[in-house]
């Protein structure tokens, strides 16, 4: 697989590209992938992985070719938090995982550098 990024990608390719990008990240720090693009009727995760201590970790992905247009860590604006704590919920609802630990990362790649932040946001579930 070509981990370039060009210019002639539309917007899915260029989201796909960010995400193998992170996956593979991921992988090489210890992760587990459990599911990609995870979809509610309420909306979308990019990723949900385990973290190498058990946590479930939902992630989302932010990827641009330059910093033109700011650092992609900052395009995960509040209505989005909240939609992603939502389809979250749900996900652990559906797999019965209630109990089990879990965080909120956002990873930002401007071209090829990896920029991840853990517990990026927190939620109040209550």
């Amino acid at each position: 697989m070509n981990y370039s990024r060009n210019d002639t990608m539309n917007t899915h390719e260029k989201g796909d590209w960010g995400e193998d990008l992170a996956v593979r990240y991921l992988l090489s720090k210890g992760y587990s992938v459990v599911c990609r693009k995870y979809r509610s009727r309420r909306g979308e995760i990019d990723c949900v992985a385990k973290d190498p201590d058990g946590t479930l970790v939902f992630l989302e992905v932010k990827s641009a070719r330059t910093s033109k247009y700011g650092n992609p860590l900052t395009w995960v604006t509040i209505p989005k938090q909240k939609t992603m704590a939502k389809v979250a919920m749900q996900y652990m609802k559906e797999h019965k995982l209630s109990q089990t630990p879990c965080r909120f990362d956002v990873i930002g790649i401007i071209g090829e550098k990896i920029d991840h932040i853990k517990n990026a946001f927190m939620v109040n579930w209550f």
